[in-house]
């Protein structure tokens, strides 16, 4: 991980100095540092540096449940006279509800038990009942604020095994400790929540700002770091941060009255740089370690398996069209075996050529998105300081993409033998999106019925939809026109007007053996990044490791190109040549194999209880398992039909 972070750090270091070369100063879009300086040293009117620290609230989340909930739902301080600050396409779908806060501090202004609001609750009324009710509920699934100071999270770091430090950008709401009076969460770091059946609520933050003086610069301070640790105060004898802890019973009726305070505190750090101020986050997640040398054992063995299906493959093929290319006479030729004999039906079209074509221009589509926002996000441009912007780039990259999809679906198809184009340049706008939106519906649908921040507005839906029929759409068109008006895909053989009769398989010849068999590797060489991607989206940890990722991504897509190459190879010698279909699904079945790991992941690894949470953990995994099966199939069946394409234009075909 350090050597592929340093790279990245090369990397960016030499853009910038290229840049600077002809530019006074260059930033990545949104990233660029803000300066602060003491408002009472004569300096508060210098011009980008700012004296006052704002403190923004995100949605709170909690791994017992797949529901988000925007800050005001839990009865917070809140400002209703800042305006929330603009959120991009990506910050919407994933649910982020980026809001002001009534937390606001002056540079270098140390401040002790600071007041910030008092929220009173009378459980005869019926909504001040409901609101401690869910209040309640949110410390009972411990849900997770999550704040932003100058665009970092303000991480709460505790000790852990071993003596190190685990910093979580995140901190509970409060704590539950049960009838039977063990503490759950983190009610286990403090020994004085041990009444039982009770909730203690973490009403004042201890806040720490580490900030780094810029050199050679006439004003302002960088921001570092931001800790904080949440307390329990019961504010008896006033504002006093100290004495017992503030405690909910839960069966309690009658008034009460919660007090929110915070302390904050400037610390000067020269040894953190700006540049580098997220790494202190980063390196002490515990799984960094353990990632590194698990990823790079899976990518060794992937690599070698890859390299002896490569050799195999070459050295096998080398001597079969050797041996086919010496034949000369018609008595040799009778007496010909294996893939050779099949060579007038190689490329006879496929059954059900229409969804065949249609998958392979979504798939198509998905390749290219996936490609070139992996790339981006290697070079930093998607890294998790730019929020949302991950997301952002690959529908973006999606909705233009439009054009690559059409053409390779009116490729395919006319080269099938296809004549009706309209359903097919209809079917490829609409088909494989169509069920995604569907599916993303009737997730959003159950959002909004439970009143969680990750529903998508009516008006983003609305722009969605408009992207896709405005954009996507015509693209697609666009891009079956070219298709279509090309000639048909040529061939290096003819194909005989009769079938040619397969002979009776064995079962590792059968279709559905050797498509199980196909989806093992590529899934292999993937499994590892996959319980860390899922535990990012599910587990909401912060994932950064997208150089591992797209080797990851190159080595998936080797894997499948060869596995589905031997299995052809090895179908087509046994005079099966139904091998279009076949290639797709033997890669796309490694979407299965998905699909089975995130069952298997849900029941052993997450904590989530509830119905909605259950369909919608299943619903959202059934959408990445089917872009992942479009994905990989369109690259099974590129592979082979480049397999199958070289080998029989380079052997003498009578």
């Amino acid at each position: 991980m350090c050597i592929f972070r340093r790279f990245h750090s090369i990397l960016s270091v030499l853009l910038v100095a290229g840049v600077l070369h002809y530019a006074t100063s260059f930033y990545l879009p949104g990233l660029a540092p803000v300066s602060f300086c003491e408002k009472d040293n004569g300096k508060e009117n210098v011009p980008d540096c700012k004296s006052t620290i704002e403190l923004f609230v995100n949605r709170l989340d909690s791994v017992e449940s797949v529901l988000p909930y925007e800050y005001t739902a839990f009865d917070f301080c809140s400002d209703v006279t800042e305006k929330r600050p603009s959120e991009n396409l990506g910050q919407v779908l994933f649910g982020e509800r980026i809001e002001p806060s009534p937390y606001k501090f002056e540079f270098k202004k140390k401040e002790e038990c600071k007041h910030v609001c008092t929220k009173k609750y009378d459980t005869t009324l019926a909504t001040d009942k409901a609101a401690l009710d869910f209040l309640k509920k949110g410390m009972l699934l411990n849900y997770q604020h999550h704040w932003i100071v100058d665009n970092m999270p303000v991480t709460w770091c505790y000790d852990v095994e071993d003596g190190q430090k685990f910093c979580n950008p995140g901190f509970p709401i409060g704590c539950y400790v049960t009838e039977s009076g063990r503490p759950k969460d983190a009610c286990v770091v403090n020994s004085d929540y041990h009444e039982k059946d009770t909730f203690y609520i973490f009403n004042h933050v201890d806040i720490t700002i580490y900030y780094h003086v810029v050199e050679h610069e006439e004003a302002g301070s960088r921001l570092v770091a931001a800790k904080m640790e949440p307390k329990s105060f019961k504010h008896e004898s006033g504002l006093e941060c100290s004495g017992a802890p503030m405690y909910l019973r839960n069966k309690f009726t009658g008034q009460m009255k919660i007090d929110y305070t915070y302390s904050v505190q400037f610390v000067e750090d020269q040894h953190i740089r700006w540049a580098s101020r997220w790494d202190y986050i980063l390196e002490s997640m515990p799984h960094t370690n353990i990632q590194w040398f698990s990823i790079m054992n899976s990518l060794v063995i992937v690599l070698f398996l890859s390299g002896m299906v490569a050799m195999i493959m070459l050295r096998t093929l080398h001597k079969d069209i050797a041996r086919y290319n010496q034949i000369d006479s018609v008595e040799d030729a009778q007496e010909e075996f294996g893939w050779k004999l099949v060579h007038g039906d190689v490329f006879r079209p496929p059954r059900k050529g229409m969804l065949l074509s249609v998958f392979l221009g979504s798939g198509t589509q998905i390749f290219i998105m996936t490609f070139v926002t992996l790339f981006f996000a290697c070079l930093g441009f998607l890294s998790p300081a730019n929020r949302g912007a991950l997301m952002t780039c690959a529908v973006v990259l999606w909705v233009l993409l439009g054009t690559p999809a059409g053409y390779v679906a009116a490729r395919f198809y006319k080269s099938f033998g296809g004549e009706k184009w309209k359903t097919n340049v209809l079917l490829t706008a609409f088909l494989c999106p169509g069920v995604v939106f569907a599916d993303f519906f009737l997730m959003n649908l159950i959002l909004w019925g439970e009143g969680s921040s990750a529903a998508m507005p009516f008006g983003t839906l609305v722009a969605i939809l408009a992207l896709w029929f405005c954009i996507s759409v015509p693209l697609t068109f666009l891009g079956a026109y070219f298709g279509f008006k090309k000639s048909a895909i040529e061939h290096p053989v003819r194909t005989n007007q009769i079938p040619r009769q397969i002979p009776e398989q064995s079962f590792y010849t059968k279709p559905l053996p050797g498509i199980v068999m196909g989806g093992i590797l590529p899934f292999g060489c993937i499994f590892i990044q996959l319980f860390f991607i899922l535990n990012s989206i599910w587990s909401h940890q912060m994932y950064y490791m997208f150089g591992f990722l797209f080797l990851v991504f190159i080595i998936l897509v080797i894997t499948c190109s060869e596995a589905t190459i031997l299995l052809c190879y090895f179908h087509l010698c046994a005079e099966d040549y139904h091998w279009q279909w076949r290639s797709f699904l033997t890669s796309g079945f490694t979407a299965i194999y998905f699909l089975v790991y995130a069952v298997h992941y849900f029941f052993s690894k997450l904590q989530i209880s509830g119905l909605a949470s259950t369909i919608l953990y299943f619903g959202y995994t059934t959408i990445m398992a089917l872009i992942f099966f479009l994905f990989t199939g369109t690259i099974g069946f590129f592979a082979c039909f480049w397999f199958v394409t070289k080998i029989y234009s380079v052997v003498k075909v009578d």
